[in-house]
């Protein structure tokens, strides 16, 4: 990012669960929901769409209604697919064995891969901090071997200078 152009919040679907109900709750955080708002209006908050089937499929529906509010963030999967693929062919232990569903994870990474200034927002740990790590690779683990930025929603916030 050191040209100087404002960063691009790839968010997983485990950020915006944190949230909006876990952490950060709107009743709580009113001013939260505005500064969210304000990044998808400035196009700086995208996802992968699958991260919004996500969502749709295990959200509270307060977060469910904001994700159909702003369904503009969410690119399309074929954008991002071939890099996906790239992403799950080099690190095969990014995808849980146990998942009965595509997961997102590797294409939020291709998301936030295809720009310079692409960071990525998830809640993962890396699983070398796991006690007992279920997959060899997660999310921090592959953006750290692939020079991606990686950042927690609470990184985002203090990136963006928010205080509340």
């Amino acid at each position: 990012m050191s040209n100087g152009a404002k960063p691009l919040y790839c968010i997983d679907t485990n950020s915006l669960m944190d949230w909006q109900a876990r952490y950060y709750p709107t009743d709580i955080f009113p001013g939260m929901l505005s500064r969210m708002d304000q990044l998808v209006s400035e196009d700086r908050l995208v996802a992968p769409a699958l991260v919004r089937e996500e969502v749709e499929a295990v959200g509270a529906p307060e977060l469910v209604a904001w994700v159909k509010a702003h369904r503009n963030m969410f690119v399309p999967n074929a954008d991002v697919l071939a890099g996906a693929l790239a992403i799950q062919h080099r690190f095969p232990g990014l995808l849980d064995p146990r998942a009965t569903y595509e997961e997102a994870d590797a294409y939020l990474i291709a998301l936030a891969q295809r720009t310079p200034n692409g960071i990525v927002v998830t809640q993962e740990t890396p699983a070398s901090e796991k006690s007992r790590a279920k997959r060899s690779h997660y999310i921090p683990d592959v953006c750290r071997e692939m020079g991606i930025p990686c950042i927690s929603i609470l990184g985002l916030m203090r990136k963006e200078g928010w205080a509340f």
